[in-house]
């Protein structure tokens, strides 16, 4: 038996999220909370297996709960649920410790997989980012993962890349960027793989680091 206790700030989805894992065998929800302080509290009563956790939420946000559940008993797994696809939700997610990151619109086929794998030990990340990313960040275990030491030197960036650096360091995704430009969402995607290639960076924390040290932005 898998128990879990369910955290959404929205009633109508916690009772459509009860719904669906109580209608399979082996799955109890044993508990549910409305804000990011009850989580905690209803957690630390009811000891589950699982959370699952909203990533917005009023008096602390799915994150920061993670975070401070890590902190306290770092046996209970957690699953935080997003409408967010952009690399900064997912790394914010695996360094405050989450077990798995899904997307809200996921199928209910993949959100069974990602609860029995979590409450197995395994992990689940979903969403627009890249395998390395997710790797890096798992087997540094949830640690943030250094820029790469780069001798002194000017980067040429065009107007357009600019504009592409300053998006995906605000977090937006391909899709987000896509929309803000006024382009495909395919162009987008190009602008921000020849950026990435261009800086020699393989992912946003290493994108991060070269823009603040070379002032990028």
């Amino acid at each position: 038996m898998i128990n879990v206790v369910l955290a959404d700030d929205h009633v109508l989805v916690r009772d459509g999220i009860k719904s669906l894992l109580e209608d399979q065998e082996g799955i109890h929800v044993i508990d549910e909370a409305s804000d990011g302080k009850e989580a905690l509290k209803v957690v630390e009563s009811s000891n589950p297996d699982v959370l699952i956790v909203d990533i917005r939420m009023p008096e602390m946000n799915g994150i920061e709960v993670v975070a401070e559940l890590k902190k306290r008993n770092k046996t209970i797994k957690t699953l935080v649920l997003s409408m967010h696809d952009s690399e900064e939700y997912v790394l914010n997610a695996i360094n405050a410790g989450a077990d798995g990151y899904l997307l809200k619109g996921s199928s209910k086929e993949e959100f069974m997989k990602a609860l029995h794998m979590i409450a197995s030990g395994g992990k689940y990340f979903t969403g627009d980012i890249s395998s390395i990313i997710i790797n890096n960040m798992i087997n540094s275990g949830g640690q943030h993962v250094e820029a790469k030491e780069k001798p002194e030197a000017t980067f040429k960036l065009t107007k357009r890349e600019k504009q592409i650096l300053a998006l995906v360091l605000d977090g937006k995704s391909n899709k987000e960027i896509a929309e803000d430009l006024d382009v495909s969402k395919r162009t987008a995607e190009v602008h921000r793989f020849n950026l990435m290639k261009k800086l020699d960076v393989k992912n946003l924390i290493e994108l991060t680091k070269i823009a603040s040290k070379y002032q990028l932005v």
